[in-house]
């Protein structure tokens, strides 16, 4: 052990750990799992309540005496509600993508913690719901990215929360292009079928928790609970770091 010690002490002065964020040297107490600084994880932008009581965004003003924003009013949505903890700019918005595009799914632990928090904060009724199911990449996607974002988050959720993950019943059958590059309409169409449930019978008359990265237009997350309540299941909530 005191071997361990000192070679981790040179190895910390060697390559002392910094802030993925802001590259400010961590010290032991300032830092969230020694990978962000206690300033920096202060700035992520919260979403905070009111609720779209459809997408989760914050309801300004004007809109609160419908509890649906504007967005939500034009569209059909298939999920019963969707939750996001941050508001997607600034950190989170370089977290998400560290961990997403850049290989660094120890992040996953870390992101976690605000799902989590806000699970707990807002009363999101976990409780009452039977699975938790990652939003699912492409085998293709997959060999690329080497592991699924959402899947590492979904672990998380159901280790605090005593639930099972089912990794294998919601399937993503067609490579379809990154939403990011695409309009709102665009995003429509390019998921529209890409989604397939392969076991409805560990779905029929459950409650599902679907969970991913980012929200933006709802496409993606709209589009994989239509696929699971066509297999029978009941209400369907989706969760995400930020949208």
């Amino acid at each position: 052990m005191m071997l361990y010690n000192f070679i981790k002490g040179i190895i910390d002065i060697i390559y002392p750990k910094v802030c993925i964020i802001c590259k400010e040297k961590l010290t032991p107490g300032s830092a969230i799992d020694s990978v962000i600084c206690m300033g920096c994880w202060k700035k992520i932008k919260r979403n905070l309540p009111p609720f779209c009581y459809s997408c989760g965004r914050h309801l300004e003003k004007p809109n609160l005496t419908k509890n649906i924003c504007p967005s939500c009013i034009r569209r059909k949505l298939y999920f019963d509600r969707a939750f996001s903890p941050c508001v997607y700019d600034g950190i989170i918005k370089e977290l998400i993508h560290e961990f997403k595009y850049r290989g660094k799914d120890y992040l996953g632990i870390t992101l976690a913690r605000l799902l989590i928090e806000f699970i707990k904060e807002y009363d999101v009724p976990v409780d009452y719901l039977d699975f938790i199911i990652p939003i699912p990449l492409h085998k293709t996607r997959l060999r690329e990215r080497e592991f699924n974002q959402a899947q590492i988050l979904s672990n998380y959720i159901a280790g605090e929360f005593n639930k099972t993950v089912l990794n294998d019943t919601l399937r993503r059958h067609r490579l379809t292009k990154t939403q990011t590059e695409l309009e709102e309409n665009e995003r429509i169409l390019n998921v529209k079928g890409s989604f397939s449930v392969s076991q409805r019978e560990d779905i029929k008359d459950k409650n599902v928790l679907l969970v991913d990265d980012v929200l933006t237009t709802g496409a993606t997350s709209s589009e994989a609970a239509y696929a699971l309540k066509n297999a029978g299941a009941n209400i369907v909530f989706v969760l995400t770091l930020a949208n």
